[in-house]
């Protein structure tokens, strides 16, 4: 099991949804965390300030604004903190429908930025390991189900999932190089309290709010792997507790999905917030977006081997778990 030392852990895109989750719990554990991240305006910056400012109350996290791809400025940070022995690589940058807008940002931050995390860590002669953020949106075009870690890869339909699975394989071969213990997760459609507000629940839930319509693509057909925040957290625990062992003749480096192993109807989806709110929500149909995939699901046998993961969280417990967060941050 994960225990306590004197080592740190390096947490980056720390102001972010699952970077937030994830260092509120290991701070609550009594872990020592450094924290990095750029607040960029992507999304609302004032919600990311919010959880930081959460997480400034514990004196073992110490926090800097930076760019993951500053080479020099990371180096400064990591230089700083001889005790980092592990990383957990959240930042980047997110969504699929922006990558067709600004497609530099996420070459910068998740190619460049990347680089630069990889190349702290194998500067660190007793660096133990390096755990970074997939995404399920590498299975991109493969139309089996559900999406298994053992499934080809190389179909992408979005300029963020290639850089998804350019980091997978920049990864491998550092992993190969330098035997850097490496796991790599590959998210399915994470939501929860604290959630990114350019994710389907937020989105949905903000516009009924608002007497605004929802985007519905795939005339509503689209099915998602949702999965819950607290269960997400669990499977980088347990994967904190699982390094790759550097005594395999095979490269140090893992991946494992991290989904709910059920994969759920967008509409059934809009239903359940609909309930919460009392409301309901103005629909207007559209077609398949480019860039999306008409339907998630995870494959988990695993996770659930390697790093114990359990998903116990339905969306009929997630959905109203969430709205009542939102309530709360923004007084409806």
């Amino acid at each position: 099991m994960l225990s306590l030392s004197s080592s740190s852990i390096l947490v980056t895109g720390v102001a972010g949804f699952i970077g937030y989750s994830l260092t509120l719990r290991l701070l609550k554990h009594g872990f020592t965390v450094v924290g990095v991240d750029n607040l960029n305006d992507y999304y609302d910056v004032s919600l990311k300030q919010a959880r930081l400012k959460n997480l400034e109350n514990f004196s073992c996290f110490k926090f800097y604004q930076a760019n993951i791809s500053d080479r020099a400025h990371m180096q400064q940070i990591w230089d700083h903190h001889p005790s980092i022995l592990q990383i957990v690589h959240l930042a980047a940058q997110a969504g699929v429908r922006y990558s067709l807008i600004n497609p530099f940002a996420y070459i910068e931050s998740n190619i460049m930025g990347h680089m630069t995390i990889l190349e702290l860590a194998r500067q660190r002669e007793r660096f133990q390991h390096f755990i970074y953020a997939s995404s399920s949106s590498v299975y991109g075009g493969n139309t089996k189900l559900p999406f298994s870690i053992e499934d080809r890869c190389d179909t992408p339909v979005s300029l963020y999932a290639a850089t998804k699975k350019a980091d997978e394989l920049i990864t491998q071969s550092y992993a190969h190089l330098y035997r850097i213990p490496s796991t790599g997760l590959r998210f399915f459609t994470v939501y929860g309290p604290w959630g990114r507000p350019d994710m389907a629940v937020f989105l949905f839930t903000n516009a009924i709010v608002n007497d605004h319509p929802i985007q519905v693509f795939n005339y509503g057909k689209m099915k998602r792997d949702f999965t819950y925040i607290d269960d997400i957290i669990e499977g980088i625990m347990g994967a904190l507790n699982a390094p790759p062992s550097q005594e395999a003749s095979t490269a140090p480096h893992k991946i494992y999905n991290l989904g709910n192993n059920k994969s759920e109807k967008l509409i059934e989806f809009i239903e359940l917030i609909e309930k919460e709110l009392g409301k309901k929500a103005i629909l207007e149909m559209l077609p398949l977006q480019a860039g999306d995939v008409p339907e998630s699901l995870a494959e988990i046998t695993a996770s659930e081997q390697d790093l114990n993961y359990s998903p116990t969280t339905p969306i009929s417990q997630g959905i109203p778990k969430f709205i009542e967060w939102y309530k709360e941050y923004y007084k409806v």
